[in-house]
């Protein structure tokens, strides 16, 4: 939702002075570029002029925030994309370019909430989680094997989890068993 620090629907106007300073009309007070990040996440909308000459120079003051990001966090932005970007400019699909990008950030958006619970339920189904899980499974069943009586966390009798620890000591038992013989 697009908001700003007023109430109205108006953005906030920030002026830049030639001495790098950001100045928040809204606030009366100067802020950063951090501030501005911040806002932005926060949904405040804005528009920052050149104080000398009125010009909106919004569009370069995000992408230095962008720049900023990228150099002194973690890169959310892969390298082929960026280059895929910049091949882009004076290429003839230049101009579809921003609707292209704005449309997939809104479905990114709107879908976001939908991600992180899909995230959430495949760990369920997800087959790196049931290795963990078998895996968990194997090193409860070698405990049991070589230390008696070692058993914690246990599942309920009956329960699947129950089922693959009793197939996993029958093989261990197995494994044993042929190790003593190559022993002997």
């Amino acid at each position: 939702m697009a908001r700003n620090q007023g109430g109205t629907d108006d953005p906030i106007i920030i002026k830049k002075y030639a001495n790098r300073r950001l100045y928040n009309t809204g606030t009366s007070s100067y802020i950063t570029l951090d501030d501005l990040a911040r806002m932005t996440r926060e949904g405040v909308q804005f528009q920052v002029v050149d104080a000398k000459t009125g010009d909106d120079i919004t569009h370069s003051i995000l992408t230095q925030i962008i720049m900023e990001e990228e150099a002194s966090g973690e890169h959310m932005l892969p390298v082929s994309f960026l280059r895929d970007l910049i091949s882009m400019y004076g290429n003839s699909m230049q101009a579809m370019m921003p609707s292209y990008l704005e449309a997939s950030m809104a479905n990114f958006r709107e879908n976001q909430a939908k991600l992180q619970e899909a995230f959430k339920e495949g760990m369920g189904n997800n087959p790196f989680a049931r290795i963990a899980e078998t895996n968990m499974a194997m090193m409860r069943a070698a405990t049991e094997a070589f230390i008696p009586g070692s058993r914690t966390n246990e599942a309920p009798r009956g329960s699947k989890q129950d089922t693959e620890i009793a197939a996993l000591r029958e093989q261990m038992a197995a494994m044993q068993k042929k190790l003593d013989e190559l022993g002997n």
